[in-house]
């Protein structure tokens, strides 16, 4: 079993999704200023949190229904492949872009790999 199939790693990325979930919740400020930079409507950032809420039972699930969780990493990598995107399509500056474009190459790793 390597990092990238362990259950351990799935709990703590969805320990990390969780906490984003909120963050993006709330919005703490610079979550806030990177979606208007973004361009991303107001109306629709509850999306946002919901689907992370939503990532964090896909990554759970992991021990009890593997296929899950790798339909979540897929979905996730996709989210983050949108992510970059919209970093790209702005011209916003590369350091903003490096949180997406880190968790691309993960769960894109992750959705190859697959859990054990």
């Amino acid at each position: 079993m390597t990092a990238l199939t362990s259950p351990k790693t799935y709990a703590a990325l969805a320990a990390f999704q969780a906490g984003d979930a909120v963050a993006c919740a709330i919005p703490i400020p610079y979550i806030a200023k990177s979606l208007d930079t973004l361009g991303v409507p107001q109306n629709i950032r509850w999306v946002l949190p919901a689907a992370k809420i939503a990532s964090v039972i896909g990554l759970l699930s992991v021990t009890r229904f593997p296929v899950l969780a790798r339909l979540t990493t897929a979905m996730l990598t996709l989210y983050f492949v949108l992510a970059v995107g919209a970093h790209i399509r702005v011209r916003d500056r590369v350091v903003n872009a490096i949180p997406a474009a880190s968790f691309l190459v993960t769960y894109a790793a992750l959705t190859v790999k697959g859990p054990r």
